[in-house]
């Protein structure tokens, strides 16, 4: 029995827009490579994009084809809607093997199908998609066309339905958790990995009402000098009495995200600190005002610049990015940014990480907000303290 997250009819849905681009960049038929585009289009969920594996559209058919190992197939049959019929699946010869590749087999599926001759898109730029992906499809099948669809889905995936949105406001009623978790465990003596665990266990919980899921980037949590940089994770050194700890976050619910960051110190914090975060919020408050459908990504990045400028402090990199459902290694769409020349449109129902970190030599500071714009305005999935935390 199948075990779907949303309705046939709203699969269908992102179906159908798909092969609209599909058609738009004459495309006859689209390999889908990403995991979370998997998911998107079919509902596969499983931890197996170790190996490879990928979706198969034409825009001649009215159902994609899954393509994976044979030990995972059965997963398909229970997280899909497809017909069994279009779920195909490779040998476990094929997996890690100096002789064959995965890719010789989905090669054969589209000569099958007829497609040898026909404009096939990659996903070129996809994590799981490498290069000798697309080597052994060019070598067996010469007389395609192979053009780079890379975002095609991400595209479509970037305006959320009401059900989705659902799920990504309950990921945030986990993270409210996880955060609070989180900035309760970090005291002077304990073990950065005692806390991860800590983390962890809530992510995983949930709440009481809906448990949670794995989510697409592990709990980053530099501390001290360490602040100076956005992407650390923990140790086994024991917290120090003046401390200065990053906390970036997130809660995940059936693949969705909501992610949050804040920053605390323990004890007394020093004025420049104060500063610092004082300028990040103040420029959150000015973004979020100033959100709303018709204005372009970019000028949310100049109102953010603009508001901050004063302050002497300067960010060189942008301060958000498109994000919902995802895998690892990320939770972002890896389409619209909060960034100069970004010309992105905001639409009803684009969800964004606004995280506006600033990092200096020698320690940094993240406050962040995800949010959804709404018919008006914007609206921020989660309610915490957007402020230093003081300890």
């Amino acid at each position: 029995m199948n075990s779907l997250n949303f309705t046939v009819t709203e699969y269908l849905e992102r179906l159908r827009k798909v092969k609209e681009c599909m058609s738009q960049k004459g495309i006859d038929v689209l390999l889908v490579t990403d995991p979370a585009n998997m998911n998107y289009l079919t509902g596969y969920d499983g931890w197996s994009f170790y190996v490879h594996q990928l979706v198969i559209v034409s825009v001649d058919e009215e159902q994609p084809i899954w393509v994976g190992r044979g030990q995972d197939a059965n997963g398909a049959k229970v997280t899909t809607w497809i017909d069994h019929e279009q779920i195909r699946a490779y040998t476990d010869d094929y997996v890690h093997s100096n002789i064959k590749h995965p890719m010789n087999f989905v090669a054969d599926i589209l000569k099958e199908k007829g497609y040898a001759q026909r404009n096939i898109g990659v996903e070129s730029d996809a994590y799981y998609f490498t290069a000798k992906c697309l080597d052994t499809l060019r070598a067996d099948l010469p007389q395609a066309i192979f053009k780079d669809a890379n975002l095609l889905v991400n595209w479509v995936r970037i305006i959320k339905s009401d059900a989705e949105i659902e799920y990504m406001k309950r990921a945030a009623r986990i993270v409210e958790k996880v955060m609070q978790t989180g900035i309760d465990s970090v005291q002077v003596g304990v073990r950065e990995c005692d806390v991860a665990a800590n983390v962890y266990h809530a992510q995983m919980t949930g709440t009481e009402a809906f448990g949670g899921d794995y989510p697409a980037i592990v709990p980053l949590m530099p501390s001290g000098e360490k602040t100076a940089t956005p992407h650390l994770t923990w140790s086994d050194n024991r917290y120090k009495q003046g401390d200065l700890v990053i906390l970036e976050l997130a809660g995940c619910y059936k693949r969705y995200h909501a992610p949050l960051a804040r920053t605390l110190v323990l004890g007394e914090a020093p004025q420049i600190v104060k500063n610092l975060a004082d300028v990040v919020v103040e420029g959150i408050n000015a973004a979020l005002d100033f959100i709303k459908p018709g204005v372009a990504c970019e000028e949310i990045e100049q109102v953010w610049k603009k508001t901050i400028e004063k302050s002497g402090f300067i960010k060189d990199s942008r301060i958000g990015y498109a994000m919902g459902m995802n895998y690892p290694p990320d939770w972002g769409e890896h389409t619209a940014s909060l960034r100069p020349g970004d010309k992105t449109i905001l639409q009803p129902n684009m969800t964004f990480h606004l995280i506006p970190g600033i990092w200096l030599d020698n320690f940094g500071a993240e406050i962040s907000e995800p949010f959804r714009v709404t018919e008006n305005g914007c609206e921020p999935f989660v309610n915490f303290s957007r402020k230093l935390i003081v300890k």
